[in-house]
């Protein structure tokens, strides 16, 4: 059975083979950007920390970081780290530093808790020295933040 083109001498109605994909390109190139941004967007905000503000903060300390999310991630040196394995690799992550010191970067919504059950588990692991992060904050910032609220 043969088709007729537009060309075709045949009589009678031909069928339109060509089919415009100009469209459906542009949906996907679309929908391409929308999953790249989205993507990189929860990837940087993964590890999004709020600390509490501190007038008097000290350099940073070399030892081994724990950072604790708001969504209740544990972090070891910037890896991702499940609760029931924050013991033996924050063992590991002091075993190869000479200051065995944990410093503790915990979201400002972090419960006193679960801060103190991390901070224990730390201890057990065989830290000499706990530190609590803070963001530096001048004397202007400090007045700025706690006074004129409604």
């Amino acid at each position: 059975m043969a088709i007729s083109g537009p060309h075709s001498s045949g009589g009678g109605g031909g069928v339109f083979a060509d089919i415009n994909i100009t469209p459906l390109t542009d949906i996907f190139l679309v929908l391409l950007i929308i999953f790249m941004v989205t993507t990189s967007v929860t990837i940087e905000s993964a590890a999004h920390v709020d600390l509490p503000n501190a007038t008097n903060t000290a350099p940073e300390n070399k030892g081994v970081i724990v950072t604790y999310t708001a969504q209740h991630e544990l972090f070891v040196n910037s890896k991702d780290v499940p609760e029931r394995e924050l013991r033996s690799s924050l063992g590991e992550a002091l075993s190869k530093v000479d200051q065995k010191i944990v410093v503790f970067q915990g979201d400002r919504k972090v419960l006193l808790g679960d801060m103190v059950r991390i901070l224990n588990i730390a201890k057990a692991a065989g830290a000499e020295q706990i530190a609590i992060a803070a963001k530096r904050v001048t004397g202007a910032q400090l007045a700025n933040s706690s006074g004129g609220g409604g």
